[in-house]
């Protein structure tokens, strides 16, 4: 018969030996994945900017993985419908989260009673892009730059309108940014259609709004809005006459984007988040990817999964001290 101390002994060594054979077979899975077809789930509408560029770059993942690269698209429920369904797959590299900055750095505060932050139940993987926004006003208005809309809203408190494309998104949280920032007050108006939050800038039922090049392009286009500054620390070649908000006369750091990254189940391995980082990474890197994200005034990040996890968290701040203060929820 083994005694008690025997048992303990070989316990211990039983232990040893599965804490040593994990790392090998992590190994082992990073340098066989992807063996099969891998999913992509997506809180944005098939058709949007966002699933637009997704659709791009799994094409390049699928041709380099030798592998199908699924996407499928669950929007509504502020998000949390795409989200629960990636929480509850497994952590292994073959299901995966397109989310962008607002989902994870916004989302817990404005559904407080949920006690649910985003980076709690994810790793983040890889980045696809950042896309800074621009002020668009009126094409007929008097407001000609950043000093022209603070003088204005600080001479009416309350009255002057801006819109954006939802409750706790970077257009109103931006919008909120500024105000802070100038000691103004402004109203919010929120549009469920981007089309339509544009149409109204340009018939001047709203004095202004954050845009990015694909949501307001169509309107710009009809020359019914015009821009007069970017929200960011440098001009866009874009567009490369728009000034900074600095520059046209507006508060020094004012900085209103989005990034959007990819993001795994809690407890991916390193190694695959490394080689999913790399395979993304290179993707974005492609000419023809480039010229699109030119296109949209789109920048291309080489951000590792520390960096997207550091930037989430400025954000998460950022966005927690802008629903404080504006007692911002969705609830």
């Amino acid at each position: 018969m083994i005694d008690a101390s025997r048992r303990a002994l070989l316990a211990s060594a039983v232990l040893a030996l599965g804490s040593a054979a994990v790392p090998a077979l992590a190994a082992d899975a990073a340098a066989d994945y992807p063996n099969r077809p891998v999913t992509i789930i997506t809180p944005f509408a098939a058709g949007s900017g966002p699933d637009a560029v997704l659709r791009l770059v799994s094409e390049k993942l699928a041709r380099g993985w030798g592998q199908r690269v699924l996407i499928d698209n669950k929007p509504g429920g502020g998000g949390f419908i795409a989200i629960e369904a990636a929480r509850r797959a497994a952590a292994d590299g073959y299901t995966l989260l397109q989310t962008d900055s607002e989902h994870i750095g916004a989302l817990p505060h404005l559904y407080k009673s949920r006690n649910f932050v985003t980076l709690d139940h994810f790793d983040p993987v890889a980045i696809l892009f950042r896309t800074p926004f621009f002020i668009a006003v009126p094409a007929d208005t008097k407001v000609q730059n950043v000093a022209d809309l603070i003088a204005q809203a600080q001479a009416e408190p309350g009255r002057m309108s801006y819109g954006s494309w939802g409750v706790g998104s970077p257009g109103h949280l931006g919008g909120q940014q500024l105000q802070a920032m100038t000691g103004t007050q402004m109203e919010h108006v929120p549009y469920r259609e981007v089309g339509q939050l544009y149409t109204n800038v340009g018939t001047g039922e709203l004095a202004w709004a954050y845009g990015s090049i694909p949501s307001s392009q169509g309107v710009y286009q009809t020359g019914k809005i015009r821009y007069i500054a970017i929200a960011a620390p440098q001009r866009h070649p874009t567009l490369p006459d728009v000034p900074t908000v600095a520059e046209a006369g507006g508060p020094q750091g004012l900085y209103v984007n989005s990034f959007v990254p990819l993001l795994a189940p809690k407890g991916l391995p390193a190694a695959i988040a490394a080689k999913i980082n790399a395979a993304v990474t290179q993707a974005v890197a492609e000419p023809d990817i480039r010229a699109r994200y030119d296109s949209f005034a789109f920048e291309a990040l080489d951000w590792s999964p520390e960096e997207i996890r550091k930037q989430s968290q400025a954000k998460f701040e950022e966005y927690g001290e802008l629903v404080s203060k504006g007692n911002i929820s969705l609830e």
